[in-house]
């Protein structure tokens, strides 16, 4: 058990460098998530090869799936689109409204009814994201792609867990990886004729980000997690994905000079939405325990 909680911490500690990377590589938003799929499908491709188990599936199956793996792309797209607009620290703290998000989605998906506590806490978050909005003029365009990224991230993530019993997780992953990958090439001349860029190849040290981004900020906290939950609960894992942003921001602070982004609308901001994350958190724990002694 002791092995699974290290795996499961330094899996959301190694996501947290995504957005750190994701500033230093200096491709467009983009090239970025072009190579970051390329090289994390390669990556899992293998795995399955080597294990004799790539995916056999039905066309309906791999078409659905592909599906998926074109709103990841699109989630990543958005993302690293918020970065490039504003700073590390939005996009990761816009990145902590997926669960809201999920509390007002996963009702609608699964046809239950609203938890309308959830929906408060929801607007509690849209009072701190719009904090963080009006805490610089320019990020706006940032927080906007990152409430977008954060949208895409539950709709996903809801669609996954639909299939997640069904499939190996790695053929997921590769079928999501390679799906978002060809979408993004076919898109990328529509892509170009909005936002040009004269950058389409790696330079060395962006060869080197993309590589650590992809293998071990992709692949291996794949893996990693995948090993983890094996022990731990999802709900656990859940519960310690909140601290992704958190790790995300100190990094930039420390390694990105984002300390002067940060201003007084900005932290209250941040401290609205970690309130709310806290207290959905421990809501959705007193929910559950209930549910188990009924």
């Amino acid at each position: 058990m002791r092995g699974a909680y290290i795996r499961m911490h330094l899996a959301i500690f190694l996501w947290g460098f995504t957005g750190l990377l994701g500033k230093k590589i200096l491709l467009n938003e983009g090239m970025l998530v072009w190579y970051r799929m390329l090289i994390s499908a390669l990556c899992i491709f293998l795995i399955l090869f080597f294990r004799r188990s790539l995916p056999r599936l039905s066309p309906k199956k791999w078409l659905q799936i592909s599906g998926i793996g074109v709103l990841v792309m699109l989630h990543w797209l958005t993302f690293y689109g918020s970065i490039k607009a504003s700073s590390i620290s939005v996009a990761m703290i816009c990145l902590s409204s997926i669960a809201m998000f999920a509390s007002i989605l996963e009702p609608l998906a699964n046809k239950q009814r609203f938890d309308y506590v959830e929906i408060f806490f929801s607007a509690l978050a849209i009072v701190g994201i719009s904090s963080i909005y009006f805490s610089d003029v320019n990020a706006s365009i940032g927080v906007i792609l990152g409430v977008i990224s954060s949208l895409l991230s539950a709709i996903f993530s809801i669609l996954n867990r639909k299939i997640a019993s069904d499939h190996e997780p790695l053929t997921i992953s590769f079928i999501e990886l390679s799906a978002g990958w060809l979408m993004l090439t076919l898109l990328l001349p529509l892509y170009f004729s909005f936002k040009p860029t004269d950058k389409f190849i790696p330079d060395f040290t962006d060869s080197i980000y993309l590589l650590i981004l992809a293998i071990v900020c992709t692949v291996l906290t794949w893996i990693l997690s995948l090993q983890a939950l094996q022990k731990v609960s999802a709900y656990t894992m859940a519960l310690a994905l909140n601290l992704e942003p958190i790790y995300g921001i100190i990094l930039a602070v420390l390694y990105a000079e984002e300390a002067k982004f940060i201003n007084g609308w900005f932290i209250a901001g941040s401290l609205i939405i970690l309130f709310t994350v806290i207290c959905h958190t421990w809501y959705k724990f007193r929910k559950s325990k209930k549910a188990i002694l009924i």
